[in-house]
């Protein structure tokens, strides 16, 4: 428990850390070695494509190998600030390094948009000059990254719907497998009509599925980054649940934002004019906040006065 001062109101706060908080260490172990394994495969396997790609003259090919390098930058700077954020809090850094997993998503989102861009430019100047390719070997190679990519993905499958760094991870992997697959299914489509246009048009489908896969990224991660209610929680509903308890007269200040990518904070002011419950209904208020929520990391202040109006009262003050 944790005091404080404000307006002269009588208040307690309380503190209450979630289920992520102390599970993350061996969380983040386990993922280490899906990056490590993911980073490692993912590299080996951008040499050989863009190596292929020159040879079999294949833009589609040569797009590929490019959204597989800003992927092993993503997942190298997702791996980075998983470990960041586990760094323990100092008397400056009062939250630790936990918002790196939110701009190592964000980074990510914007990694992916710039790859978009060069993939973009090259795949019109190949439709307006059309060169022949190396179908067979294109279609080996896109396989073999169909594998390399679906077993990446499968390493970060169980933390998907819980981190949005882990789901950064997961969603650039699944998109690079279906990517493959596409260009597979252009090479095979080049080799049976001569069409030689739908190797480019076919890296302009990958930029399209890269985009609609990313958008979704950057917007939440833009959110985070500036301290929004994270998607899954909705706000309304938590007002609601704190307004509620018996003797709560009306909340204010109440302020619910991402610590990082698996935790979520809230603080909230409550007048009880019937004087403080004690900590025992604090202690509640944050497990039930924890457990409806997934809110972890809750202050609760206590106003009991109703004549004295709290400075951050109004709706429009921060």
């Amino acid at each position: 428990m944790t005091g404080g001062h404000h307006n002269d109101h009588s208040h307690r706060a309380c503190h209450g850390h979630g289920g992520h908080t102390h599970g993350d260490h061996g969380q983040i172990a386990n993922f280490g070695r899906a990056f490590a394994i993911g980073i490692g495969l993912n590299a080996a396997f951008v040499l050989i494509e863009a190596g292929y790609g020159f040879v079999a003259n294949s833009t589609a090919l040569l797009a590929d190998a490019g959204h597989n390098l800003s992927d092993v930058l993503g997942l190298l700077v997702a791996w980075i600030a998983a470990v960041l954020s586990q760094r323990p809090p100092t008397p400056r850094l009062t939250y630790g390094l936990r918002k790196t997993s939110i701009l190592a998503a964000l980074a990510n989102a914007i990694l992916l948009l710039i790859a978009c861009g060069a993939i973009l430019l090259e795949a019109i100047q190949r439709l307006i000059h059309p060169e022949p390719i190396e179908s067979l070997t294109v279609i080996v190679v896109a396989a073999t990254g169909i594998i390399i990519n679906g077993i990446t993905a499968w390493l970060f499958a169980s933390g998907r719907n819980t981190d949005l760094n882990i789901r950064g991870a997961y969603l650039h992997m699944m998109a690079d497998a279906a990517v493959s697959f596409g260009v597979v299914l252009a090479a095979t489509a080049i080799m049976a009509t001569g069409w030689l246009w739908l190797d480019p048009a076919m890296s302009l489908v990958i930029v399209a599925v890269i985009v609609a896969g990313t958008w979704s990224l950057l917007r939440e991660s833009t959110a985070m980054t500036l301290a929004a209610v994270p998607s899954g929680i909705d706000p309304a509903a938590v007002r609601a649940f704190l307004t509620g308890h018996s003797g709560v007269a009306s909340i204010h200040d109440l302020h619910i934002w991402a610590m990082s990518t698996t935790e979520t904070a809230l603080t909230a002011h409550l007048v009880m004019p019937a004087g403080n419950p004690g900590d025992a209904f604090l202690i509640e208020t944050c497990h039930e906040l924890q457990h409806r929520f997934g809110i972890g990391h809750a202050t609760l202040q206590i106003e009991t006065s109703v004549d004295v109006e709290c400075a951050l009262a109004p709706d429009h003050v921060v």
